[in-house]
């Protein structure tokens, strides 16, 4: 059994459970069942819904250390041996704690110290550095962009098909959407230029309805609301513009040539590596810069080009095989 703590909701989104739900899936493939450990109710219909187990603490989310006490009964009662962990809110403290009652793997994407665990999964930023590899001296360490844990239906891809004018736009944000980016980009989007607009809602943007209605009479702009089967969404569009995270990875595993943002500061090292990589153009941070100007800059430079996105859809692929979750699998 596979036992993995993680959490959703709508501050810190569904990026953590998705990507863990992909490494069950493929722990699924090799004969082993998983187990979500939560702090709260929020993720347990997903789990469920995927065929997973769930163990809810009834802690805070965001207050890991006051949970271990809980947690320790759960480790106890369930003979838990290693423990899968994936969430920004987990201190030294705690990590060292844990790790003396079981095997410790985490997953971390914000190297913002030495973490005591045993096995350290680390796909963004800085994995290429000799340093980070001197600071792990003994332990396991999992790095590069083949142990991104993406889906099943992101392997294998077959290579994408690039048209000579781009006529098909993908509009993305991940799980929320706190700067409304996808309303300002439906807005100054020229949407007469494009034969069809995509915009992918995720499970915590709370304007769906009225994003839906205020945009009705352009019949060539299609909204929609947690979907199942993006892969479909990205292999179809021409090119794509999301926000940091997951999502850049299943595009890269696509073929899809997009252009990135950020709004929070555990996307800058994936934005800021595939940018430095020459594979994904970033146009800023929506915080602090003046993202859609550049966003719409891109766009008309992306749409014209046929042999630029066909060398950023050939090496994205190249990059990004979407195998990374049946990687870690097989390590766990």
């Amino acid at each position: 059994m596979l036992y993995i703590r993680a959490d959703m909701n709508e501050i810190m989104a569904t990026g953590h459970i998705m990507r863990c739900l992909a490494i069950a899936d493929a722990a699924r493939e090799l004969g082993r069942d998983t187990t979500f450990i939560l702090a709260d109710e929020q993720a347990v219909l997903l789990v469920r819904k995927r065929g997973y187990h769930s163990i809810v603490l009834d802690t805070g989310w965001d207050k890991m250390d006051m949970e271990l006490p809980i947690l320790q009964k759960v480790i106890t009662e369930y003979g838990i041996q290693s423990l899968l962990v994936d969430s920004y809110m987990v201190t030294s403290n705690y990590l060292q704690i844990l790790s003396n009652w079981v095997k410790v793997i985490y997953i971390d994407d914000l190297d913002s110290y030495i973490y005591p665990v045993h096995t350290l999964i680390r796909y963004t930023g800085s994995w290429e550095d000799s340093v980070y590899k001197e600071r792990y001296k003994g332990k396991k360490l999992l790095l590069g962009l083949q142990y991104a844990p993406l889906r099943a239906a992101f392997s294998n891809r077959p290579p994408k098909v690039i048209k000579s004018k781009a006529e098909h736009l993908l509009l993305l944000s991940g799980g929320s959407d706190p700067f409304h980016m996808l309303e300002h980009l439906i807005k100054e989007i020229r949407k007469d230029r494009y034969k069809r607009i995509d915009v992918i809602c995720g499970k915590y943007y709370m304007d769906y309805d009225a994003i839906c209605a205020r945009y009705s009479q352009y019949r060539n702009v299609y909204f929609h609301k947690e979907v199942n089967n993006i892969e479909d969404y990205m292999t179809k569009a021409d090119m794509a513009v999301s926000a940091g995270g997951t999502t850049l990875y299943e595009l890269c595993a696509c073929g899809t040539p997009v252009i990135s943002y950020s709004f929070a500061d555990n996307q800058l090292d994936n934005v800021k590596g595939f940018q430095k990589a020459g594979l994904i153009d970033y146009a800023g941070d929506a915080r602090y810069d003046k993202v859609r100007e550049k966003i719409l800059q891109y766009l008309d430079i992306y749409m014209e080009d046929m042999h630029l996105r066909m060398r950023r859809s050939k090496r994205m692929q190249e990059i990004v095989d979407g195998k990374g979750a049946l990687r870690i699998a097989r390590e766990l």
